[in-house]
């Protein structure tokens, strides 16, 4: 495939969808192309390596005494516009409807030149902002003035065209992992670490911390099943829904078992240790996070909401509940817990899902062949 100069606009901060437009970028640089980063800050996957072929352009919000609040959109889009014309981008791959495709849509008329606009959703554009009256319009022209949308699983689709209203057709491409960074590292010593005896169980959860997360049912959860169970918790990440789970932690004295461990940069080791993830979100358009722990061969319970049937198969590698039902999550975890040869088989089963749906070499590959229809269709090739 010929190369391209393929422009990414994403949110830089922690999230599912920083982390995969940040890790696509890499992906494609590694393969040739040539990719440029339109954000407010350095996407923190990039960290610090320096990586062939990748460039940052950073949006700076300039504060006026004229506006209330700084002009973010038209700031990200005068910028988009300028990356378009200076570096003839043949790509702008957007994550996000609202506001990253408005925002390239409003930079491809300012640029003058007919670069494609993919946009690719990621749910709380949509499962969120769609519901708000006043977006659904905006979101809705995002959607179809974009060259071609994408979305992170087929849940995401019908959610989309129910709540925006739209028949654009939009093509489901899952979220993946780097398989050269995400599988089961050899961890045995690093459970003493964190004064985790040998026998004792390890449970993990990762997230944001948002209300969606519902961390309270990971920590009720946990507690059912330190009562039959010698098991730790580690929560890892930060958010508003911490100091919840604090609370309920100190008044059900799990101090010694549960530790609360904030951001963390070595995810795989810590997951390579970890026995089950617990994901009870109330809402996930995919659920990366257990995409990353099954790349580690740790078997999943989670709710059976939005796209995380797509990701976790029921039974077969990991467990599904309802929500709001720490109880059953509990004895779904007790049944993998209780049965190190069920728990084997969950993990293979788990490690061969991701290896033939999640590798980025397949789903990136998907990715390319779209930039390249796109571009074959008005000749730009």
């Amino acid at each position: 495939m010929k190369t391209k100069k393929i422009g990414i606009s994403c949110y830089p901060t922690v999230g599912g969808s920083g982390v995969v437009a940040t890790e696509l970028g890499k992906q494609l640089a590694s393969r040739g192309h040539e990719v440029h980063f339109i954000t407010t800050d350095i996407p923190f996957r990039l960290d610090d390596k320096v990586y062939a072929n990748i460039y940052f352009h950073e949006v700076e919000v300039n504060q006026y005494a004229v506006f209330k609040h700084p002009p973010h959109d038209l700031t990200v889009a005068s910028k988009m516009a300028e990356i378009i014309r200076t570096h003839e981008l043949d790509i702008l791959h957007v994550h996000y409807a609202v506001p990253h495709a408005v925002c390239a849509i409003l930079a491809r008329q300012m640029s003058g030149r007919d670069v494609k606009i993919v946009t690719t959703l990621h749910g709380t554009d949509i499962t969120v902002l769609g519901w708000d009256p006043s977006l659904r319009q905006l979101i809705r022209f995002g959607v179809e003035e974009s060259d071609a949308v994408t979305a992170v699983s087929a849940d995401l689709v019908r959610a989309t065209n129910k709540l925006v209203g739209t028949d654009k057709p939009i093509e489901t491409i899952y979220n993946f992992i780097d398989e050269s960074i995400y599988y089961p590292k050899p961890v045995a010593t690093l459970r003493g670490c964190y004064g985790i005896a040998e026998d004792e169980d390890v449970l993990i959860h990762i997230s944001n911390y948002r209300p969606v997360k519902r961390v309270l049912d990971i920590v009720k959860t946990f507690h059912f099943i330190s009562k039959r169970r010698r098991a730790k918790l580690l929560l890892i990440g930060n958010g508003p829904e911490i100091p919840i789970a604090r609370q309920y932690i100190m008044e059900h004295d799990l101090e010694e078992n549960v530790l609360v461990l904030g951001n963390q940069k070595h995810i795989v080791e810590l997951l390579s240790m970890s026995d089950l993830l617990l994901l009870l979100s109330e809402k996930e358009s995919f659920g990366l996070v257990a995409l990353e722990a099954m790349a580690c061969g740790v078997p999943v319970i989670a709710t059976n909401i939005g796209g995380i049937p797509e990701v976790v198969e029921d039974g077969v590698t990991g467990f599904l509940c309802p929500v709001n039902d720490p109880e059953t999550a509990s004895q779904r975890a007790l049944t993998l817990l209780e049965n190190d040869v069920l728990r084997a088989q969950f993990k293979e089963a788990a490690l061969a899902r991701v290896r033939n749906m999640f590798y980025s070499q397949d789903v990136v590959d998907q990715y390319e062949q779209l930039y390249e229809s796109l571009l074959l269709k008005d000749g730009c090739l």
